[in-house]
C-alpha cells in the first residue's frame, strides 16, 4: 500500500481545491459536484493527490493535520494574492522564517523559508510520536529522515516529510477535516490485522456501503483505506 491522498473537508471544494493547485503546481483531476482532485507530483520521487470533498458543517475544533509550504517572502506574498490571509494579529511570522496563514476556509498552514517547495511537510498531531512513527512507516513504506526521529519521507528521499509532532491536545470525538488516504496494492489482505495489531482500530461506517474503509491510528487520528486498483 501507498500514500495517496490527502483529503480535505470543504464548504466550497472547487474555490479550495483551486487555491491549493496553485500552491502545490498541481494538475487538475476532477472538478465534479462530489468534489475537486489535483495532483502533485515530484518528479523522481512520489505523487500525492489533493482531494476536497463537500461537507457543509463549519469546521469544529483544533486540526490535526497541518500543511507545511516551501518559500520566503515572495511565496507569502503571492499566498496572500491568491487568498490566503495571515494567522494572528501579529502576523503570524517568527525568527525562525516560518509564517502562519489561514487558506480561503480558515485551514492554518505554514510558510517555512527553508522547506522543500512546494509541500514541505504534512505534520500529523501524535499522543506519542515516537510510537506512531513506526505505525506510519509500516503503513506508508516511507523511511525514517536522517536527524528527525519522528519523520519519514518517500524512499526516493524527495518531496514531502511526514512528521509526527506533539499534540496541542488529546483527540476528541470530532472529525478531523483533514486526513490521510493509503491505497492498498493486489495481495494487501491482512492489513485491517496489521492496523490492530499496531494499536490502531477500524471505525464504523457512519454513510452506508462504501468503497474503502476508515481506521484511527493509535492516537485516534482518521484515516482510509482505499481498495487495490484492477
Amino acid at each position: 500500500m501507498y500514500l495517496e491522498n490527502v483529503v480535505f473537508d470543504a464548504s466550497a471544494p472547487r474555490e479550495l481545491g483551486r487555491f491549493w493547485e496553485a500552491v502545490a503546481a498541481g494538475e487538475q483531476l476532477t472538478d465534479e459536484p462530489a468534489g475537486y482532485e489535483t495532483r502533485l507530483s515530484v518528479p523522481g520521487g512520489p505523487e500525492l493527490d489533493l482531494c476536497f470533498q463537500p461537507v457543509p458543517e463549519p469546521a469544529a475544533g483544533s486540526p490535526r493535520l497541518h500543511l507545511d509550504v516551501g518559500g520566503g517572502a515572495d511565496e507569502v506574498a503571492l499566498l496572500l494574492a491568491l487568498g490566503a490571509r495571515r494567522a494572528g494579529a501579529d502576523g503570524g511570522g517568527d525568527q525562525d522564517g516560518v509564517e502562519a496563514l489561514l487558506d480561503p476556509e480558515g485551514n492554518p498552514f505554514r510558510v517555512v523559508a527553508a522547506g522543500e517547495r512546494p509541500l514541505a511537510a504534512i505534520r500529523l498531531e501524535s499522543a506519542d510520536p515516537e510510537r506512531d512513527v513506526a505505525f506510519w512507516a509500516w503503513l506508508t513504506s516511507w523511511v525514517a529522515v536522517p536527524g528527525a526521529p519522528a519523520a519519514l519521507r518517500h524512499p526516493s528521499g524527495l518531496g514531502p516529510v511526514l512528521e509526527l509532532v506533539p499534540e496541542a491536545g488529546a483527540k476528541g470525538a470530532t472529525k478531523n477535516r483533514r486526513h490521510l488516504d493509503l491505497r492498498l496494492e493486489p495481495g494487501d489482505d491482512a492489513v485491517a490485522a496489521g492496523i490492530a495489531a499496531r494499536g490502531g482500530r477500524e471505525l464504523p461506517q457512519e454513510w452506508g456501503e462504501l468503497p474503502w474503509r476508515s481506521y484511527a491510528d493509535p492516537s485516534g487520528n482518521e484515516l482510509c483505506l482505499l481498495p487495490a486498483r484492477s
